[in-house]
């Protein structure tokens, strides 16, 4: 029975003395999964995680016999498990009562099949017949299903998809008091493929179109009818595109079967066709925004790549549209060149644009967002005001601004009030603000037509959320106040950065990435110099060295123009950032990740380069640069420190790479917590790597005398030399590596210290972030913040750059 499997589990977890925890790490089982066996809340384990699991434990052969019967003894009863008790293993996809997938399951490569229950591999069949090679004669059992090694990271993604976007619903006031009634109707037939090809019907197969207009609480309902699953939602700027991207992820979320892949959402305007495929863009993304992923899958790829290869991800590619325009064909061109299920958001005219020049989206129905109504408008706006009081209980602000619209339907502002974008404005600037009269709106001298009104909304959006005491979380210290021209002058600010790097994603890391490459890599030089000169000094004075000021000087110098060096080799030269790493350091369990060979080879070429220029410099400043002898020392001396600095860092940035864990699948990442990850992840690094460093070149150095003496001649050295030596070695080589190689080390150098001296951000970078998110400035998707609306994110732009016109909207 399945109590039985998880007291057996116990037993012989604590017979071999492992936690809960150390028995996941080992097995690669998650904790959840094994508290929920053990204590029977979760029944019916999967034989793979079985086998995870006697693998992790050490068992006897009997022991072993003993887990795997108590295993098989869960699955006699099956069908008699408590109820409310969660499932390690689902049944057959053709015993659900649930219809199945849009298309069917998916296949090995991802496209979806009509109808059909999945096959023992995996891959469906068309009207649900068996496998090849199956018996499917009366009374004969089928063959078990082939365990499948991806289904808890599959399951674990769906969980942690819907509570990220749970969260960002609350947090946008979508059901606040309920969200607009966003409604669509069929879109162009030009714009969709042959209802055949939607259909996948087979030749000469009458294909009759099928109905598509709906509302928001249908997409999902929508999504599975198209057997093709392949979606295209246009609307206007503002038309709710990315809202109803959001409902249909968890929507489609709520009602999953296990045999269905997880919808996730993704940014496509950040995309470049032309530089990475479709899949690898897809994996990339899901291990930014879940780092866990990372972690090695089947085949030898990350968990990522196997879940995005298999099928297992549905893309919901949100804002086709803010793709650079050059980019917008090769884009649906490498869309079409697969076969993987998706929904994709875009406006009309960018969509209708890219298939001018090559095609539709193959297989895709497409609809398209209709505007809102005077009686969604009247049964919206009032309900978001507060009540008038007693006097007048029945009276609101907008009573009359709707007098007025159902007087004039046809009027600017009735124009206006028909995105949803700005009646969410309007709503944010007049509902939220008692002191603020929704009947100004009604000027016709001051707002001339739809675009004095729209600018007057997006204008009066900022100055009236900074006007309100900055939100704070549960327990936390109130937070001071931004004045809203600051506020503006920052987001400005970064609006431009995201424009210039052409990406809606607003992410920590990159917030360097607005400056020219020479600059932000003299930036990081100059930095990391003076703050390893610094250190150098200080240790160098503590250890009575005879000439600290001189060399904190030397080494600062040198310790710039090397680190700058390779900050410029490894990441400016190809002008990309540094990205965080989805790894933590496990002093037990860890794997190498096949990066021992080339951080082998990139330590050993620098330390070379710094310990050859330090011993140079050293050699001559000791022989006060008297000629030719002092050249001789020079010389001897760089040999010397070149061969111990070479050895050191090569040999403890390999070591590093075996102390390196994959972050746990449940590591969903959003910015701040993606930020204190890393940064605890880098610090822990350096807490191994500084003093393994530091021991390296301390005793390395009183090695190298003993081999170098015959060659070079006598040579002085003493183990305080060396331990001298070591310190300064290992501290300085943290900071240089931390502040110069590192996403945190970056973001402390050009996003807490560079910016904000030169007043493009301010000083407290993540409190104005998480501020503005909490005001509804931002929003976060996965690790970045992105701008509420691409429309907003323009306008702060250009305002920044102080151009006249308008600019491009969504």
């Amino acid at each position: 029975m399945a109590g039985a499997f998880g007291e057996v589990l116990r037993r012989l977890r604590s017979r071999a003395g492992l936690t809960q925890e150390e028995l996941a790490e080992r097995s690669g089982v998650s904790t959840r999964t094994i508290r929920g066996l053990e204590t029977g809340s979760r029944v019916n384990p999967r034989m793979t995680t079985v086998q995870e699991l006697a693998r992790a434990l050490p068992l006897a052969p009997d022991e072993r016999g003993e887990l795997l019967r108590a295993a098989m003894g869960g699955g006699e009863t099956r069908d008699t498990a408590a109820p409310g008790a969660a499932r390690d293993t689902a049944a057959p996809e053709a015993t659900r009562g649930a219809g199945p997938p849009p298309g069917g399951s998916p296949t090995p490569d991802g496209s979806p099949t009509p109808g059909g229950s999945p096959t023992p591999d995996g891959s469906p069949t068309p009207g649900g017949s068996p496998a090849p090679g199956a018996d499917a004669s009366p009374g004969t059992a089928a063959p078990p299903p082939v365990p499948d090694p991806l289904a808890d990271a599959v399951e674990q993604l769906a969980a942690a998809v819907a509570a990220r976007w749970r969260r960002e619903e609350e947090q946008r006031q979508i059901q606040d008091p309920f969200p607009l009634p966003l409604r669509w109707r069929a879109a162009a037939e030009e714009l969709a493929d042959h209802w055949a090809n939607i259909r996948r019907l087979p030749p000469g197969a009458a294909a009759g179109p099928l109905a598509l207009d709906g509302q928001l609480d249908g997409v999902a309902a929508l999504y599975r009818r198209l057997p093709s699953g392949r979606l295209v939602v246009l609307g206007r700027s503002g038309s709710g595109k990315t809202v109803l991207a959001l409902r249909f992820v968890l929507d489609h979320l709520a009602s999953r079967t296990a045999a269905e892949p997880v919808p996730v959402i993704f940014s496509i305007g950040a995309w470049n066709p032309a530089a990475v495929p479709l899949r690898d863009w897809l994996a990339d993304r899901l291990t930014r925004d879940h780092p866990g992923y990372a972690a090695r899958g089947p085949g030898g790829t990350t968990l990522a790549a196997a879940l995005v290869e298999s099928g297992r991800v549905l893309p919901v590619l949100d804002g086709f549209d803010e793709m650079a325009a050059g980019l917008r064909r090769p884009a649906l061109e490498a869309l079409n060149a697969t076969t993987l299920p998706l929904l994709l958001t875009s406006r009309p005219a960018e969509y209708a644009a890219a298939v001018a020049e090559t095609d539709v989206l193959t297989s895709a129905a497409a609809v398209e967002l209709t505007d809102l109504t005077l009686d969604d408008l009247a049964a919206y706006l009032p309900r978001t005001t507060r009540k008038p009081g007693r006097a007048r209980p029945a009276a609101n602000a907008w009573e009359p601004v709707l007098a007025a619209l159902r007087a004039r339907p046809a009027s600017p502002l009735a124009a206006v009030l028909a995105n949803p974008l700005m009646v969410a404005l309007a709503r944010a600037v007049y509902s939220d603000t008692p002191d603020h009269d929704p009947a100004e709106l009604l000027d016709g001298e001051r707002f001339g037509g739809p675009e004095a009104l729209e600018d007057h909304l997006l204008e009066s959006f900022l100055p009236t959320v900074y006007r309100r005491p900055p939100p704070s979380a549960p327990g936390a210290r109130p937070r001071r106040a931004v004045a809203p021209d600051r506020a503006r002058h920052w987001l400005g600010h970064l609006a431009h950065h995201l424009h210039r790097l052409e990406t809606p994603d607003l992410a920590w890391w990159r917030l360097g990435g607005g400056l020219r490459r020479g600059p932000r890599t003299a930036v990081t030089a100059l930095v990391t110099g003076v703050v390893i000169g610094l250190a150098d000094t200080v240790l160098a004075a503590a250890v009575g060295g005879p000439y600290p000021l001189v060399d904190g000087a030397v080494v600062g110098v040198l310790a710039g123009v090397m680190f700058g060096l390779v900050h410029w080799l490894t990441f400016a030269v190809r002008d990309v950032q540094v990205a965080p790493s989805a790894v933590r350091l496990r002093l037990r369990g860890g794997a190498p990740r096949g990066t021992a060979g080339p951080r082998l080879a990139v330590g050993t070429l620098g330390g070379a380069v710094f310990g050859l220029g330090y011993g140079v410099a050293v050699g001559l400043m000791h022989s006060r640069f008297r000629l030719p002898a002092g050249l001789r020392v020079a010389v001897i001396d760089g040999l010397f420190y070149g061969l111990v600095f070479s050895v050191a860092a090569g040999l403890s940035f390999c070591l590093l790479s075996l102390v390196e864990s994959p972050l746990d699948l449940r590591s969903a990442a959003h910015p701040q917590g993606l930020l204190r990850a890393h940064r605890a992840t880098v610090l822990t690094r350096l807490a191994v790597w500084a003093p393994l460093f530091g021991a390296l070149v301390g005793g390395g150095a009183g090695t190298a005398v003993g081999l170098l003496r015959g060659v070079l001649g006598p040579l002085l050295w003493s183990p305080a030399a060396g331990l001298v030596l070591g310190t300064l070695s290992g501290v300085g080589g943290a900071l240089g590596y931390a502040l110069a190689l590192t996403a945190w080390g970056q973001w402390l150098v050009l996003g807490r210290f560079w910016l904000p001296l030169t007043g493009r951000l301010p000083w407290a970078v993540t409190t104005f972030l998480d501020d503005a998110y909490r005001r509804g400035v931002l929003r976060q998707s996965g690790a970045v913040y992105q701008f509420r609306h691409a429309r907003l994110q323009h306008h702060l732009a250009q305002a920044h750059r102080g151009t006249p016109g308008r600019g491009p909207r969504r």
